[in-house]
């Protein structure tokens, strides 16, 4: 039995930086297709399927998140995530500008499994996204679906 390819969720605000996210991915060859989310609300449809997102099905193999965005930030979202059965067992990365200490300790107080700043070199922000999306997207084995 094949297993199914996941989507991997970005949610960033910065065109930019999805932009250079998607042609890291893309360079590493990953087979996902990649959603993108432009902030909080739209990746919460995404999850919920809802608006755009009302003909996605499944859950991401893993969300990528800012935490700097319009309506809703990447902290609000990640509390959601964490507090919703159903999506408690999703890989959230926070990837974002946000060197805070108290944005470090929150995101992993309310269950982030990983936290990288985004570096400011585009090189090393490609390489970074690369590996993420490698291990995230490919190494990391994931519960079964119908873990409880």
């Amino acid at each position: 039995m094949k297993a199914e390819v996941r989507k991997i969720l970005i949610v960033d605000d910065s065109h930019k930086d999805v932009e250079l996210a998607i042609a890291a991915l893309a360079e590493n060859n990953l087979a996902n297709e990649v959603v993108v989310a432009e902030d909080g609300v739209e990746a919460l449809d995404f999850l919920y399927k809802r608006g755009k997102f009302s003909n996605d099905h499944g859950d991401p193999a893993v969300i990528l998140l800012d935490i700097k965005m319009p309506r809703m930030n990447g902290i609000e979202v990640l509390k959601h995530i964490r507090s919703v059965e159903k999506f408690k067992l999703i890989p959230v990365i926070m990837v974002t500008s946000s060197g805070e200490e108290k944005d470090l300790v929150e995101s992993y107080k309310l269950g982030a499994n990983s936290y990288v700043v985004k570096p400011i070199d585009v090189a090393q922000f490609l390489d970074a996204i690369k590996v993420l999306g490698q291990y995230w997207a490919i190494i990391n084995q994931p519960p079964p679906v119908n873990f409880k």
